[in-house]
């Protein structure tokens, strides 16, 4: 347990941030989710929809940290592979 008042702001200032960083990660999930499901569907427009849509929101939480950077990078190329093998 945190002894100190310092230490005591600390633990609250981490539980509120990790309670924001979950809610984060859980959007992420959701839009991802969205593209996977349009891509198995064969559905090329929904997907593209979902994919571009997606896109923005993890470049974001990569530059905010919630994700790593490389993490975002992979799953926006792994998923614009399959699209464009939808199209082809």
């Amino acid at each position: 347990m945190a002894n100190s008042a310092q230490a005591r702001k600390r633990v609250r200032q981490n539980n509120t941030r990790r309670q924001h960083a979950a809610s984060q990660r859980s959007m992420i999930r959701t839009y991802i989710k969205k593209v996977d499901a349009a891509i198995l569907a064969g559905d090329y427009d929904a997907a593209t929809a979902a994919y571009n849509k997606a896109v923005p929101v993890i470049d974001r939480m990569a530059d905010k940290g919630v994700i790593h950077k490389n993490k975002a990078a992979r799953h926006k190329s792994r998923y614009n592979k399959a699209i464009k093998a939808l199209k082809a």
